[in-house]
């Protein structure tokens, strides 16, 4: 087979495919291209009222980048709920090297100095490819992906693609549509700026606290220039209500 690069990773997406592999133990890695796409419209995010409460409380210190490779590996890892993932060796390495490109990111749910949940997915223009999410405490990945909403909205993002639609998003407004009507957001989406980073400046949040010197593949790095290959930048999320403020208002 054809080793996959993050140069081959990056075109496929760019076409509406994205690779996983059968199982953790499983040396293959295939391309899927639903015929029925989920995404998770920016402008219809749908926050339940519990879950806002748990994020203006700061009950979690929301980061993104400061620990690809450990969100990333949690999501690999089995669970009593999940006893197998898709997510086998090619493909851990293969993401953390997209993401010492900057196009991977992570968003991370810390408390007490420990990482709860989070999630990881593929920066392409202004389209996000969400890929797999993890949780330790309750709420934890919720809250991971509603800060990923806002800071997508805030960021001038088009598509928050879900690859597929499952009744756990749909509470938060995912929804499924055609290939074809994909294909046609895609390439819009594709063709435009966004800014990951959009909510740096903005308050930061609780005192969750991930640990000073965590090691992962971007800790300690400097925000690179576009186009740098030295990895992106750890940084802070917001505080959860300019979370909520940023998913309510009006587009």
């Amino acid at each position: 087979m054809t080793e996959i690069t993050p140069e081959l990773a990056l075109k496929a997406y760019a076409h509406g495919i994205f690779p996983m592999a059968e199982d953790r133990a499983d040396a293959t890695v295939h391309w899927i291209d639903p015929r029925q796409r989920g995404i998770l419209p920016l402008d219809a995010v749908h926050v339940p009222r519990r879950l806002a409460r748990v994020i203006r409380a700061d009950r979690f210190a929301v980061r993104v980048d400061t620990a690809f490779r450990a969100v990333i590996e949690e999501c690999a890892a089995p669970t009593p709920t999940r006893p197998a993932t898709w997510i086998n060796d090619e493909i851990l390495e293969l993401f953390t090297a997209l993401h010492r490109l900057g196009h991977a990111h992570s968003v991370e749910a810390w408390r007490d100095g420990r990482l709860a949940g989070g999630l990881y997915g593929v920066s392409l223009g202004a389209a996000f490819f969400g890929e797999s999410m993890f949780m330790r405490e309750t709420d934890a990945s919720k809250v991971a992906l509603i800060h990923l909403a806002a800071r997508l909205r805030r960021g001038g993002y088009r598509v928050l693609d879900t690859q597929f639609l499952t009744e756990h998003l749909a509470r938060f407004g995912a929804i499924e549509i055609s290939r074809a009507h994909y294909q046609r957001l895609l390439r819009q989406a594709v063709s435009m700026p966004a800014e990951f980073y959009s909510f740096e400046g903005a308050d930061e949040a609780g005192d969750g606290g991930a640990p000073e010197n965590e090691p992962d593949v971007g800790a300690g790095l400097g925000r690179p220039p576009r186009g740098s290959s030295s990895g992106p930048a750890p940084a802070t999320g917001p505080a959860g209500t300019a979370v909520l403020q940023e998913i309510t208002q009006t587009s």
